[in-house]
């Protein structure tokens, strides 16, 4: 059986002592598109290591934090095509600014495995601290394809945290072609996203952005365009993945201002406002 929740739920995946420096950060910002604008002094601040503003989303990707190697998904009582896998939710909570270099230990454990009758739902959470100190915690589920129907439990309903008035600002954001060969630098080597044979075995006409990719694109509009280009005022990002990006297409981002939040939805206007991101929620300090 490739899922058995009863050795899956609640596994330990142990700890993982891990380093990065200034030129992960630097590598990370420009994968996402960072430095488009090489003299304006909010992208400096991307670019640049002696001012450098570590955007929050970088901790799910920092060298070290566990990424899947093809062509499985391989946990204890766990062991999927990665053909079948898709990133569902991502979220991360800094308590205080990634600096731009150090050294950590993530501890990771599966928190639940969810039936969604035709798929299966695999909740992992990583808690990353250094010295003793809590620097950041972080989850995601990834949905598996075919992998449902084992008798677990569904887990909540999903609540839209959109609200239901026009945006207060729209964002158009560019992707390159090659965005997605920039960003499998930062870890994540699905072939998905590079090979044009593997992404049609998988049901897309060609290879897409990774989900992790265009949570970093908007993060940082929404950073740039709402916060001064301050991530520092950021304490934690969650996001939906409602759909895929093609590399090369634009995201149309549209975001709403709240008293202690942010929340952000994205789009591929080139396909009829088609959904990428959902429910995007910038917590602020």
């Amino acid at each position: 059986m490739p899922i058995d929740p009863t050795v899956a739920i609640g596994a330990d995946l142990g700890e993982t002592a891990f380093a990065w420096t200034s030129s992960d950060v630097l590598l990370y910002h420009l994968a996402l598109g960072a430095g488009g604008n090489p003299t304006d002094p909010r992208e400096l601040r991307y670019v640049l290591e002696d001012r450098l503003a570590v955007l929050p989303t970088f901790g799910v990707v920092a060298p070290g934090i566990r990424t899947f190697t093809p062509p499985a998904v391989r946990f204890p009582g766990i062991e999927v095509d990665l053909r079948k896998v898709l990133h569902g939710t991502q979220s991360i909570t800094v308590h205080g600014p990634i600096p731009a270099e150090g050294t950590a230990v993530a501890r990771s454990r599966i928190a639940d495995v969810l039936d969604k009758g035709t798929a299966a739902v695999i909740v992992q959470e990583t808690a990353v601290s250094s010295a003793g100190s809590p620097l950041w915690t972080a989850s995601s589920r990834i949905f598996v394809r075919d992998e449902g129907g084992f008798g677990g439990h569904r887990g909540p309903a999903t609540v839209s945290m959109v609200p239901d008035r026009e945006p207060d600002e729209v964002v158009e954001v560019a992707t390159l072609p090659q965005q997605a060969l920039l960003y499998r630098l930062c870890g994540d080597r699905n072939p998905l996203h590079a090979d044009p044979e593997f992404a049609a075995l998988a049901g897309f006409p060609r290879p897409i952005l990774h989900g992790l990719c265009t949570y970093g694109m908007v993060c940082k509009s929404v950073v740039d365009t709402q916060l001064g280009g301050d991530p520092a005022r950021v304490s934690g990002v969650a996001t939906r993945f409602a759909g895929v990006c093609f590399p090369g297409e634009t995201l149309r981002v549209r975001v709403w201002t709240e008293a202690d939040r942010l929340i952000a939805t994205a789009t591929a206007p080139e396909r009829d406002d088609a959904p990428v991101l959902a429910d995007t929620v910038l917590t602020l300090t």
